[in-house]
């Protein structure tokens, strides 16, 4: 029988492996604290207020600036920023259920507040509360835009004939999303009701051969959120025994009335367009005509004079009697210019004016009446009049 031996060495365990662990979970309920929770909305704006960090976790602000608290997360987002100045945790981005969870509920995120000299952990968990941000989603039948869908329904059908069924979904969770369907609009509401929870259209009478073969249904498919959201689908169903009377009652369902108003409108503003261009073009043209027929007018009765041209070198200067008696011209001719029929006209300076210096002001007109043509014929001749 051995004494002195440790409770380890008894139980055959080995002391140098254990006391590490007991270290671990040593530091670790010294280092983390009480987890605190919040439950928030989703959507909120941000800047609010989650809660007040250093009040929950009864530590002073103080304490948190020289902690240099901060939060780490393990999310690629940070949702939430600490205000150390405040002690307070606000919203850091936009908070999206639906994009967070998805259909996982309840939804949740986590994260830790963490503090230096002395190190300290303090877990924190936000709850998101659902918001009714999002209309229901139909499913079946399939909208389109251009062409026509429709359900095949016999006139021989029984009351409670099944037609179709209306399917639509909310991603929001809890009561907002319970659907209800109501029959807004038909083209013979004695014929069809739709079912309120399950969106089952069905027949409540027989029909009858007054009962027309293009029956138009819409349905409001609504949430039980507040304010509640809704969506609208319209549904078509064919009352025909064979197919194809089906397409000859139905060859007139190909546009869409909202796709022809609007080709209607494009047309009617094109036609506009054009006309508005080919009337200001027409205007423009006719104010070019009329502008140009007014002033050849104002040309042609124009009463202004005469403004006579003296050649260079013939205007007096100022009446001091320096006027210029020196006139050079010359004269282009053919050799036999008396029998040709291209003849040069006299020059325009066989008048000349000469002035006495002498005299204050009186001149004297001597006449020319030799003309050029009465000198013998030369190629060039150049001439000059004192």
């Amino acid at each position: 029988m051995a004494f002195g031996k440790s409770p380890c060495e008894r139980g055959r365990l080995n002391c140098r492996s254990v006391w590490p662990f007991l270290l671990f979970f040593w530091c670790v309920s010294r280092i983390v604290s009480g987890q605190i929770r919040y439950a928030i909305p989703e959507e909120l704006k941000k800047g609010s207020v989650i809660g007040n960090v250093a009040q929950d976790l009864g530590l002073d602000v103080q304490r948190l600036r020289s902690g240099r608290a901060r939060i780490v997360t393990r999310q690629s987002i940070q949702y939430t920023e600490l205000k150390t100045d405040k002690g307070v945790l606000v919203v850091n981005e936009r908070i999206d259920r639906e994009q967070l969870c998805g259909d996982v509920t309840p939804c949740s995120f986590s994260f830790e507040v963490i503090l230096e000299n002395p190190m300290e952990l303090h877990p924190v968990k936000v709850m998101i509360q659902d918001q009714n941000d999002n209309p229901p989603q139909v499913l079946y039948p399939v909208q389109t835009g251009g062409s026509l869908v429709a359900e095949m329904m016999p006139r021989s059908a029984d009351v409670g004939y099944l037609v179709t069924k209306v399917v639509a979904v909310d991603v929001d969770s809890g009561q907002n999303a319970w659907l209800s369907y109501k029959l807004q609009k038909a083209t013979d509401r004695a014929l069809f009701e739709v079912g309120l929870q399950n969106g089952e259209i069905r027949t409540i009478r027989q029909v009858t051969d007054k009962d027309a073969v293009k029956q138009r249904l819409t349905v409001i498919v609504e949430d039980n959120g507040q304010p509640s959201r809704s969506a609208t689908v319209i549904v078509n169903v064919a009352v025909a025994d064979s197919f194809p009377e089906v397409l000859s009652e139905f060859t007139d369902f190909t546009q869409d009335k909202e796709y022809n108003d609007n080709l209607t409108f494009y047309l009617v503003l094109a036609l506009a367009v054009v006309s508005f261009l080919f009337i200001t073009c027409l205007v423009v043209i006719i104010s070019v005509k009329i502008y140009r027929w007014r002033q050849s007018r104002v040309m042609y009765h124009s009463n202004l004079p005469v403004i006579p041209y003296y050649p260079p070198r013939y205007s007096d200067t100022l009446g001091t009697g320096t006027l210029q008696h020196v006139y050079n011209y010359e004269v282009c001719r053919t050799t036999d210019s008396r029998k040709s029929d291209c003849k040069f006209g006299i020059a325009g300076s066989q008048n000349v004016l000469i002035m006495d210096p002498s005299s204050t002001g009186t001149m004297q007109r001597i006449q020319s009446e030799k003309s050029i043509l009465d000198e013998p014929d030369s190629p060039l001749e150049v001439r000059k009049i004192m």
